[in-house]
């Protein structure tokens, strides 16, 4: 029976290391669940493997996507699948590691089969909410979805387009997409799951020295040439890893809009809010199933 590793937590838990130390030992083969790093850009704001690693233990789903299109977890469930069974049938052992907790939960749990949307569609969604903000936006999907805008906070942007968008491109709500069957990852699975979950304050003092190296490294060439990208119009402005963690306070350092020290503090915060978000989310998501053979915390 193929036994799946998941090693999983927060951002700068060190999951990438403990991901190499046990691919090293069971001939493993590292598959991506984050979902900023499966894009073909921002490789040192989003804490990609190193090329080094990456020649050392093979790595799959790292830089794959187009900055410009969206990969919903969705897609990249039917991605990991496939690179998962790739890797049984080659003799090793698949070890998936990254923090986007719905990446995880839909290969681990299934999946409602979701409509693709258009691009069109998702840049008129995104540009409606930001020219009503967020209460009217809110106000708005709400009549003509209730059920859907009765799921979620006013405040929740991301949500939101997602429940407008497939309205738009579908003409049904996404209460119906979800009420479908679930495709079921394959029934001789097992999943071995490590969730790191370290203490607080030491978790983010990890989120600060890390962003730290990066400013001391190359992450100010990255984020100039990923801007002139969105200046040619080769990443649209909507785009998905517009949201890594940084992009933005850096992107307004970098065109003179900030000084150095604002774009690091709220890169720094923006961080450690969303690691504190991942902490929330793995305490109550990750749940026995009947699936999962077991589940290790560490600290």
């Amino acid at each position: 029976m193929p036994v799946i590793h998941i090693i999983a937590g927060p951002t700068a838990s060190g999951k990438s290391s403990r991901a190499m130390n046990r691919a090293t030992k069971e001939n493993g083969v590292i598959v991506n669940a984050d979902s900023m790093q499966v894009y073909d850009a921002l490789p040192i704001l989003t804490a990609r493997p190193t090329k080094e690693d990456m020649n050392t233990i093979p790595h799959r789903l790292y830089g794959t996507v187009s900055p410009a299109q969206s990969c919903s977890s969705g897609i990249w469930r039917s991605m990991a699948i496939n690179e998962i069974e790739k890797i049984i049938a080659a003799g090793q052992t698949p070890i998936v590691v990254g923090g986007s907790g719905l990446y995880l939960k839909a290969l681990m749990e299934g999946f409602s089969p979701m409509p693709d949307v258009p691009d069109d569609i998702r840049a008129r969604a995104v540009a409606r909410q930001a020219e009503l903000g967020n209460p009217a936006f809110h106000a708005e999907l709400a009549r003509r979805d209730p059920v859907m805008a009765a799921r979620f906070h006013p405040m929740h942007t991301a949500r939101l387009i997602r429940a407008w968008e497939v309205l738009e491109a579908t003409g049904k709500s996404l209460a119906e997409w979800q009420s479908l069957p679930k495709q079921n990852p394959p029934e001789d699975w097992l999943f071995e799951i490590e969730l790191i979950l370290p203490e607080r304050a030491a978790l983010n003092a990890r989120c600060d020295a890390r962003f730290d190296a990066m400013m001391e490294g190359n992450v100010m060439t990255e984020i100039r040439d990923f801007s002139a990208r969105l200046e040619r119009g080769e990443i649209p402005p909507n785009a998905l890893i517009n949201r890594a963690l940084g992009a933005q306070p850096l992107l307004a350092y970098h065109q003179g809009q900030i000084p150095r020290e604002d774009a690091v503090e709220q890169a720094k915060l923006e961080t450690r809010q969303y690691a504190k978000r991942q902490m929330t989310w793995f305490r109550h998501q990750i749940t026995p199933q009947k699936n999962i053979a077991k589940i290790t915390l560490i600290p």
